[in-house]
């Protein structure tokens, strides 16, 4: 396993603090008093500490000048720029010390925001919650990024603090209760990382170790130089920090496409075998995932049990912007690659995963997007929404504001039971009706800019929906994501009942033989309103899909597939709108 090098380290006499600080002259470590910290190789610094332990709390002084927390930290209680607390993380009881993980092929995953998922906003509040959860089908719980980010609210995806589980949430411990309950019931609980770059407000890295930035910019800042092997293990070992200290079940990377690599995917290849090394030793079932506008399908392999080098699956944005674009009209944006037929785009995702392997996209200037890819289904995470999808708009809103009902439950049908591992944004899985708008807390200038730009962003918004786009930084804005569960009682119970019987077709009927499934092949008829696809199942068995996307009545125009129907009984010969048939049999 990769040497640990960042952080503290908990031993019977105390503790050691490190520090990776080549740019500074000196450092001390800050607790009671300032302690000089002895200077070991190529800009280490070491200090042992006799009498540590979980709870002491202390800060690194540089050059006798600024005081920064461990950028590895354990934990924040105080914020970003506050003291940093020592974990021990072998203090904690399992109760699912035994638990190893579920196989890739039955994952059907519900991302999920802490604090926006209960009223309480906490990890413990979560756990009330674990057994709706289960007994709605869903297999596996992705949480949005939890490292350690400047004020009380925000997604996540501004943190400066990637080993420190947000405060705001709870404690360490509440954490991996968090995720030793989800476990309890059968749930996998995945975690989402980002190693394209750090938050604006908290990171202190540039004032003494300036060679974790490269000069290029991201579109959240500058990029991370993971040439530089100290930054490369920074990350992977932040990655196996999450997989063996909190025990989750596997990664999300966010926006790989975006990573500054000279030379190649250097972090990817190495932070895949690291991981593959762990697993082969705990003997636990990891599933890494990536965010890659890129389309690489060279990067993926779901099924090498252990990673190798590569990852399980991606996101797959082409299925939800072509549903997106056939559900809304809306050709906007990256919409507009999708624009001139979206049922032929939803149809080659459905035969093929990427809809684009290599094809020039209009919304890139022409260049060309993807890789050829020969993977199986499983390499595909498809969804219908998801946190930026929703998030990224003028009000925060979901499909169910504009969509019509009956349209939206097609593409349920055929998201939740296609061989492609299915992903539910929170409360999809009844229809919720609330908004998950853009939210953060930082002050002064920084929120200035990002609340001016958010109204650049979308000044046409008020004249489309006659409402003003939320202030970002306004408490209200954030509360006004949190979930409405009483839904689940009333207008989202037929809703919830739908996905709930999906689902359980899903686990009986099919992911017994998902494991080596196969893409066969799509067609579109009848004006592209019509749609069949298949797939070859493990177990010599065939899945097939028929499904009029469209508002009218459409003729049938093939044989109706053999074998039992599994989902909306035989085929008739005239399909009645947005009708869905699935029906599996023996090769």
């Amino acid at each position: 396993m990769t040497e640990h090098r960042f952080g503290p380290v908990l031993h019977p006499a105390g503790a050691t603090l490190r520090l990776w600080a080549p740019r500074a002259r000196s450092v001390a470590a800050v607790l009671d008093r300032p302690q000089p910290m002895r200077q070991v190789d190529d800009g280490w610094f070491a200090l042992d500490l006799p009498g540590a332990r979980a709870g002491t709390r202390y800060k690194f002084r540089i050059d006798d000048e600024i005081d920064v927390p461990d950028p590895a930290s354990m934990f924040q209680p105080d914020d970003v720029s506050g003291p940093s607390e020592i974990v021990d993380h072998d203090a904690f009881t399992w109760r699912g010390a035994g638990w190893k993980g579920r196989p890739w092929h039955e994952t059907v995953l519900l991302e999920c925001h802490v604090g926006t998922f209960t009223p309480e906003g906490t990890y413990r509040g979560m756990i009330g919650k674990l057994d709706h959860v289960a007994n709605s089908g869903i297999t596996a719980i992705e949480l949005m990024p939890l490292a350690d980010f400047a004020g009380t609210r925000n997604w996540g995806y501004d943190g400066v603090l990637w080993y420190a589980p947000d405060h705001v949430y709870g404690s360490p411990d509440e954490l991996k209760a968090l995720v030793d309950e989800a476990h309890q019931r059968g749930l996998m609980i995945f975690l989402d990382v980002v190693y394209n770059h750090f938050g604006p407000e908290g990171n202190y890295l540039g004032r003494y170790a300036p060679q974790f930035f490269r000069k290029a910019q991201t579109p959240w800042g500058l990029a991370i130089d993971y040439s530089v092997a100290e930054v490369r293990a920074f990350a992977v070992e932040n990655s196996l920090h999450w997989l063996k200290d909190y025990r989750f079940d596997g990664l999300r990377l966010d926006a790989v496409h975006a990573l500054a690599e000279p030379g190649g995917p250097l972090l990817l290849d190495e932070l895949s075998r690291a991981v593959g090394t762990f697993a082969r030793e705990s003997g636990r079932m990891i599933h890494l995932v990536l965010e890659n506008d890129d389309n690489r399908a060279s990067l993926l392999d779901p099924e090498t049990p252990i990673p190798a080098g590569k990852y399980r699956a991606q996101w797959n944005d082409d299925y939800h912007h072509a549903w997106h674009v056939l559900l809304t009209g809306e050709t906007h944006g990256y919409y507009l690659d999708y624009a001139r037929d979206s049922q032929r785009a939803i149809a080659k995702t459905l035969r093929g995963g990427f809809a684009y392997q290599g094809e020039p996209s209009q919304h890139r200037g022409g260049r060309n997007r993807g890789e050829r890819s020969n993977l199986p289904p499983a390499a595909f995470v498809n969804f219908l929404q998801n946190h930026d999808q929703i998030g990224n708009r003028a009000l925060g809103d979901r499909l169910e504001w504009s969509v019509d009902h009956a349209a939206m439950e097609t593409a349920l049908a055929i998201t939740l039971l296609a061989p492609m591992p299915p992903m539910l944004f929170m409360g999809e899985e009844w229809g919720a009706r609330t908004p998950f708008p853009f939210f953060c807390d930082f002050r002064g200038a920084l929120a200035d800019a990002i609340r001016e730009g958010r109204r650049r962003e979308f000044a046409s918004a008020y004249e489309s929906f006659g409402r003003e786009v939320p202030d970002p930084l306004a408490p209200t804005t954030f509360k006004s994501a949190v979930l409405n569960w009483s839904e689940l009682e009333g207008a989202g119970r037929q809703r919830h009942a739908l996905v709930k019987r999906l689902l359980e077709i899903r686990r009986t009927a099919i992911t017994p033989y998902l494991a080596g499934a196969a893409f066969r092949d799509s067609d579109l008829r009848s004006g592209n309103r019509l749609l069949s696809a298949s797939w070859t199942l493990g177990g010599r068995r065939s899945l097939a899909l028929i499904a009029n996307m469209s508002d009218r009545p459409v003729a049938r125009t093939w044989v109706a597939p053999r074998g039992g129907s599994i989902w909306g009984g035989e085929v008739p010969d005239m399909l009645p709108p947005w009708s869905v048939y699935w029906s599996m049999g023996a090769q």
